[in-house]
C-alpha cells in the first residue's frame, strides 16, 4: 500500500496548548479557527496547509527542545565526573 500524500504525518499532532507551545501560538490560532470556521471542509482538506505549517513548526520547536536538553545533559554530565574525580582523590589520602 502506498500513501498518497506522503507529506502528510500519520499520527495525530499533540495537545495544542497554547502555554505548552509558544513557538507556534500564533499557527495554532489560525488552525482552531479553520475547524471552526470550516466545520465540514475542514474534512476535505481545507485546514491541511495550516496542518503542514502546525507540523513543520512543533519539528522545529522539539528540535530546539532536544538540543537544550543536550546541552543541559552535557553540563550535568561534566559535573558528575569532576564530583567522582573529587569523591576518587578523598578516597585516596
Amino acid at each position: 500500500m502506498q500513501l498518497r500524500y506522503p507529506y502528510l504525518p500519520l499520527e495525530m499532532h499533540p495537545p495544542l496548548t497554547l502555554h505548552r507551545h509558544p513557538m507556534c501560538a500564533e499557527i495554532i490560532e489560525e488552525f482552531q479557527k479553520c475547524h471552526l470556521d470550516h466545520p465540514v471542509k475542514k474534512f476535505f482538506g481545507e485546514c491541511t496547509d495550516l496542518k503542514i505549517k502546525l507540523d513543520r513548526c512543533f519539528r522545529q520547536e522539539k528540535a530546539l527542545k532536544r538540543k537544550a536538553n543536550f546541552e543541559e545533559s552535557k553540563k550535568f554530565k561534566e559535573q558528575l565526573q569532576a564530583y567522582k574525580r573529587e569523591i576518587a582523590e578523598k578516597n585516596q589520602e
